[in-house]
């Protein structure tokens, strides 16, 4: 199963931009994700864990 974490980088709106901190290419798009596949709890700069299909805080 994949395994990574991700910083929250902007939220807007239904939206949070995530970016991977293993990604090592510092041009890749951040990924959008759906606010309500998240932890309510995120704020910008919030690490989260994703694992099993799942987010959570780290």
């Amino acid at each position: 199963m994949l395994k990574c974490t991700y910083i929250v980088e902007r939220i807007d709106g239904d939206y949070a931009m995530l970016r991977r901190e293993d990604e090592t290419d510092q041009n890749a798009e951040p990924k959008m994700t759906a606010r309500a596949l998240l932890p309510p709890e995120i704020m910008e700069g919030t690490r989260l864990l994703y694992e099993y299909m799942q987010y959570s805080v780290i």
